[in-house]
């Protein structure tokens, strides 16, 4: 049984190692992992495969960055004629990312079955790339693997068969959990409070408007009055801050602390030892639950809305007086009592792993 396992973006590692371990126990299959190289800076990719236990991709399709059409594209393109060369019994995609729609793409038109990891999840809101790439891919996967029973109620709604449905848990987190131990005990990669909020803040509703960062700034700055921040910045919203002549102030603030982007070892750390997380994120959502850290989520919208029903993640938006208030409110909440769902308990890679190879014993096809 010849699969292909995709990887391309940061977020797809965590997700796709467990079940990338699970699978190399499997008799009978050949296992293939192929890097795309959408994010291919050594701390976006290299350090997440050595920290993840992940050997060298077989395959590098070194695409690099662009816009979403002539990413996608590439990706498209090479990974069709990597199919062409090496064809397979099932491609294995994971997340959201433009790499995860354009290997499902390329696989279906060759008839070849695609497993989709993180599956059913939906924000409602069309304008965010990732909800486009989400639901295209599910509607072209023969298995869809879902993390939490919103997904399973959604795809309902869209008109999947629920033969191909598997409510399995959140693969992420059987990382998180592989590695919680560590991180507990590591120190902390920079100097740092006892006490303080971690954010992370990079989607354009959010950074690309002078006027919306402006009050997300201020929203930050009073916070920091109590509570300290560590603010690992991307790249991209360091672009914008300086376009918007707003980087000196944030660099100079005393109640901010500014650092690079980590490896996923250090960030998880970093999460598991804040007391309150600021984000725009997708991912750590999830991660904070699990790790009972309170979440303020700077958008109108969540595709993980477990995250929420559990009581560890509030919504806010960019309205800097919706943010101060859901850090107060945050704050208040008692973290032992955050419900997190039964299937998160470090075992959805095996339970994915196993349906896999009862799909392709029996057969499995589109």
């Amino acid at each position: 049984m010849k699969i292909t396992m995709v990887v391309g973006a940061r977020p797809n590692f965590m997700k796709a190692a467990p079940v990338f371990h699970a699978l190399e126990k499997c008799e009978g299959t050949e296992l293939s992992l192929l890097h795309t190289g959408q994010h291919y800076d050594r701390m976006m990719s290299d350090s997440f495969l050595e920290e993840l236990g992940l050997r060298a991709p077989d395959v590098n399709l070194g695409v690099g960055s662009g816009s979403h059409g002539k990413q996608t594209a590439e990706v498209l393109s090479k990974f069709e004629s990597y199919l062409l060369e090496s064809p397979q019994d099932l491609v294995i995609v994971a997340g959201d990312v433009n790499s995860t729609v354009a290997a499902a793409l390329a696989s279906v038109k060759l008839h070849t079955p695609v497993a989709h990891v993180e599956s059913g999840l939906r924000s409602g809101d069309r304008r965010m790339p990732e909800e486009i790439n989400r639901i295209l891919t599910d509607s072209m996967s023969a298995m869809l693997f879902v993390t939490e029973p919103s997904g399973v109620k959604n795809l309902a709604r869209e008109g999947v068969d629920s033969s191909r449905v598997h409510l399995v848990g959140n693969t992420m987190i059987d990382t998180l959990k592989r590695f919680e131990p560590v991180v507990r005990e590591k120190p902390l990669p920079i100097e740092l409070p006892s006490k303080y909020a971690l954010v992370t803040l990079h989607r354009p509703s959010n950074v690309d408007s002078q006027e919306t960062l402006r009050g997300i700034l201020d929203a930050f700055f009073e916070i920091a009055e109590t509570t300290p921040l560590c603010w690992p910045v991307h790249p991209r919203t360091r672009k914008q801050l300086e376009t918007f002549g707003f980087w000196e102030e944030v660099e100079n603030h005393p109640g901010v602390v500014l650092a690079p982007p980590f490896g996923y070892v250090d960030f998880l750390g970093l999460t598991a030892k804040a007391r309150l997380v600021l984000t725009d994120s997708g991912g750590i959502q999830e991660e904070a639950l699990v790790l009972r850290v309170p979440v303020v989520t700077l958008r109108e919208n969540t595709e993980r809305p477990v995250t929420i029903d559990g009581g560890g993640n509030i919504l806010t938006g960019p309205d800097p007086e919706k943010i101060r208030a859901g850090a107060k409110e945050m704050l208040s909440r008692d973290p032992a009592s955050f419900q997190i769902p039964e299937t998160w308990d470090g075992q959805a890679g095996e339970r994915v792993a196993r349906e896999i190879v009862e799909f392709l014993q029996a057969g499995g096809g589109l």
